[in-house]
């Protein structure tokens, strides 16, 4: 290796002489530097008084410089230098002007003695992936370091750039600023000069269902999706004994806890959501520690594949950025997240509106840094999650709660929990895989029946269809798993479906504002007379709360509900006093006139069996005398 010059001023007049202060001097290529560095190293030798010598050693390093130029000029170029020479399993590619063996990749240079180098080992493109998404394309970058090759996928814009491709220095690959530029030369000029070699393969960044193809069962379309999620990726696949895990997930089965059987079913229903007319949702199952919630989530990801710590099943410590494109990534496979009650400090701020926007199945539009549109995250599939809480207390948005399915957990699901655990992490991703067998061999119109079928049953009028929607998708899929992957008759009932479903009352958002304004109102009895010395939101006349307009509206905000969307919903229902055409009116309290909304009070109606006021009384027109 030859060494840096030494500082001038420390070069005497035996070291200024020697090889090394020659051989770096014209190992330069930069030949206006060489030029200012041989004027300056004259200038030294001459104070040493060695000038004489130093000009006959640079004329005689000149005259070699020469003879070797000429020598590589006039070598013939022969077939060998026109074709990769790697040895392994890549067939050899055209290269052009580049020399490519087990050395590394480089060019001559007639210019100068040194060669341009591109890369100091083989490396070379051998596959094209286009993103069926995207339209977008990376290259598989094969290369080989300390006798082994491996694989990596690059995006075309990386290796485009002589500024990106440094970036897969950390990768292992001999890239620097220095020989950036010649390497992204060498890649392009390989792939160019050999389109008909080098095959394209039709790749996307989801998973689940790609037209009649189920990524990643089906091998004509590969996955090249974000590195983030490589480890979740990975972990759908088979493994251990597919008996082992069938026979003891029927054991489960034949024990009735409907807490295993709606799970297992919302698993294998994620995939005919989108097949089926269906939205995402969320199948969430609740209760007490220990119950067996974790185990049960457990079971149905070994559905697809490898349920065990950090793999397939995740949680709420991320954001909802990350939650949106890992939503995307699964496309149609089950998204499981463990215990809704440990999420990040970003989720938990905004909970009810991350359960919202997964529910959509459609992520937010987001600008790129070069100011176009990246792609819209899309998904139709369905959410397992558990916890201590029901995931409704989470949230107030009637569409949100819409979506969500609630199973309660009972105690002591699994005499044996640490034994099913244990075996679905060592046998798992056989049933997934069978599942979408069996799918793909039946006509879509007898799946839309049997769907529709369970949905008729389901049909009440006091009930969310959103939600007999899901279930009826749920049961499609149970259906399905029992006759042909079980064959047990361990079906889920329509009774035990028909209790995940909310009554419409429960879900309205202006009906729940009601009884929340109802509530404040009975527990703030002191806002309302004359004598207490409180702030007053009010006065109570004739079975009206009379609500000054600002306490009205603080009362809503607090309650997280909309003042204009109740107001209309309680003036539809007859429940307000107006004042021509406005939902408020003018009283004079206190001897002041102020704008008050005029709610009646609910004592004086007919309620439900769960103490809503009756459905048959909002229907009733009750004008005000």
């Amino acid at each position: 290796m030859v060494r840096k010059i030494e500082p001038l001023n420390k070069l005497d007049a035996g070291t200024i002489l020697s090889e090394a202060v020659f051989s770096e001097v014209f190992d330069q290529e930069d030949e206006i530097y060489k030029a200012r560095l041989l004027l300056s190293l004259r200038d030294r030798a001459k104070e040493l008084g060695v000038s004489t010598k130093f000009d006959e050693l640079v004329k005689a390093y000149k005259r070699v410089e020469k003879d070797i130029r000429k020598q590589m000029k006039e070598k013939p170029v022969t077939t060998l230098d026109n074709w990769t020479n790697f040895v392994g399993k890549y067939d050899n590619m055209f290269c052009g002007a580049w020399i490519a063996t087990e050395d590394g990749v480089y060019a001559r240079n007639y210019q100068s003695a040194n060669d341009i180098v591109a890369c100091y080992h083989p490396i070379l493109p051998v596959k094209r992936l286009k993103n069926l998404e995207t339209g977008e394309e990376h290259l598989i970058i094969a290369y080989k370091r300390n006798g082994s090759w491996r694989e990596i996928k690059v995006p075309k814009d990386i290796v485009s750039s002589a500024n990106k491709i440094v970036s897969l220095s950390k990768l292992g690959i001999s890239v620097t600023s220095e020989n950036a530029k010649h390497l992204v030369k060498y890649l392009s000029d390989v792939e160019n000069l050999n389109d008909n070699h080098i095959p394209i393969q039709e790749s996307t960044s989801k998973l689940g269902w790609n037209g009649d193809d189920f990524i990643p069962y089906d091998q004509d379309i590969v996955f090249d999706g974000d590195n983030r999620f490589r480890q979740l990726f990975e972990s759908i696949n088979t493994r251990g004994s597919e008996d082992t895990w069938l026979q003891h997930v029927i054991e489960l089965r034949q024990t009735g806890r409907k807490e295993i059987k709606m799970m297992l079913a919302a698993s294998f229903a994620s995939v005919l959501v989108g097949k089926l007319g269906g939205l995402p949702f969320f199948m969430d199952l609740w209760g007490e520690t220990e119950g067996g919630k974790s185990v049960s989530l457990m079971v149905a990801a070994s559905v697809w594949a490898n349920p065990d710590e950090s793999q397939y099943i995740g949680d709420f410590k991320t954001t909802d950025v990350a939650l949106e494109a890992k939503a995307d990534m699964l496309n149609s496979l089950p998204m499981m997240l463990d215990d809704t009650s440990k999420t990040s400090s970003r989720i938990r701020d905004n909970f009810e509106s991350v359960v919202y926007d997964l529910c959509s199945g459609k992520g937010k539009s987001r600008s790129n840094k070069e100011l176009g549109i990246n792609r819209e995250n899309r998904w139709k599939n369905c959410i397992l999650t558990n916890g201590e809480r029901p995931l409704s207390s989470y949230v107030q948005q009637g569409g949100a709660m819409n979506r969500i399915l609630e199973v309660e957990c009972g105690e002591n699901v699994y005499t044996n929990p640490q034994k099913t655990a244990n075996l679905v992490k060592r046998n798992y991703g056989h049933a997934g895989r069978r599942f979408i067998e069996i799918i793909k061999k039946m006509p879509l119109e007898d799946l839309k029946q049997i769907q529709k079928d369970f949905q008729e049953q389901l049909f009440n009028i006091e009930k969310m269809q959103k939600q007999s929607l899901s279930l009826s998708i749920i049961l499609t899929a149970d259906k399905i798993a029992t006759e042909y992957i079980f064959k047990d008759n361990q079906y889920i009932s329509l009774d035990e479906a028909k209790e995940t479903l909310v009554d419409r009352n429960e879900l309205s958002d202006n009906e729940r504002c009601y009884r929340y304004l109802l509530d404040k109102i009975a527990m703030n009895g002191q806002r309302f007379d004359a004598e207490t010395k409180v702030e007053k939101w009010g006065v109570i006349e004739n079975d009206y709360a009379i609500i000054y307009s600002q306490a009205f509206e603080d009362l809503c905000k607090n309650g997280g509900f909309s003042k204009n969307s109740f107001l209309s919903w309680a003036d539809k229902r007859c429940l307000l006093q107006t004042q021509a055409g406005k939902r408020t009116k003018v009283k004079k309290i206190g001897g002041t006139s102020c704008r008050c909304v005029f709610l009646k009070l609910a004592e004086q109606y007919p309620e439900d069996e769960k103490g809503f006021v009756s459905a048959e009384y909002f229907q009733e027109e009750l004008p005000f005398n």
